[in-house]
């Protein structure tokens, strides 16, 4: 069976990962137009970066829950059968034992070099990016955080999609369905004969969409679909 997993904020927030968008749509005190646009990025970066380092720092303070070691599990069983993708740029999922994430937001702990074009990891070490270090494989003092912002396209959409040709079953955990283009992704499956499940914490704006649907916490919910799943392969 090939199996397409597709996690969003739900998982980590359950791990204490803040979500940083407040109810009157600021994240920490700011527009999303003035930290999560390449625009924003080129009137103020230290703003951006000051923020995306509050983000890193944040980040150290959690742990990955059952669901990511579940997820961990299930990439054991299936090994190449299984592509997860998701929409968060946190690493826990790799700290939960996921060898294979297919990040298509970007990533808090690597940088984008607008010099070469490269990857590289964040530089730590150097105090982060706000200290504008030397790209490592170009010398030039451009990079900038690898997080895909607002009008920019997710990395490896072509990838997803031929996953999600491919797949038996496409799963759903802990996203709002209100975000495009993953908010489709159920129907792309969908339309390529996969049957589809959602694991949410309450029914996303999506949920009519899936053949079938489980609320509640995705520590919970996950790790007894992946036991379910497993024993059946």
């Amino acid at each position: 069976m090939r199996v397409v997993v597709l996690t969003g904020a739900g998982i980590s927030a359950e791990s204490g990962v803040p979500t940083f968008r407040d109810a009157d749509g600021l994240w920490e005190g700011h527009r999303v137009e003035d930290v999560a646009t390449p625009e924003a990025f080129e009137r103020a970066p230290g703003v951006v970066h000051a923020f995306y380092d509050a983000r890193r720092e944040a980040l150290d303070t959690v742990e990955p829950n059952p669901a990511h070691h579940a997820l961990a599990r299930l990439e054991q069983a299936l090994g190449d059968d299984l592509f997860l993708v998701t929409q968060n740029i946190d690493d826990l999922h790799e700290r939960g034992g996921s060898t294979r994430v297919h990040h298509m937001h970007g990533e808090l702990r690597s940088a984008l070099c607008l010099g070469c074009d490269a990857h590289v990891p964040w530089p730590a070490e150097q105090g982060g990016l706000g200290d504008l270090p030397p790209c490592p494989r170009c010398g030039s003092c451009a990079l900038r955080p690898d997080v895909v912002w607002f009008g920019e396209v997710p990395y490896g959409m072509d990838e997803i999609l031929g996953h999600l040709a491919e797949a038996d079953l496409f799963v759903s955990v802990g996203t709002s369905g209100a975000v495009y283009p993953a908010a489709g992704f159920v129907q792309y499956a969908r339309a390529h004969g996969a049957r589809t499940l959602e694991l949410n914490l309450e029914p996303s704006e999506g949920s009519h969409l899936f053949h079938d649907a489980r609320h509640g916490p995705a520590g919970v919910l996950v790790p007894e679909w992946v036991d379910t799943l497993t024993r059946r392969s």
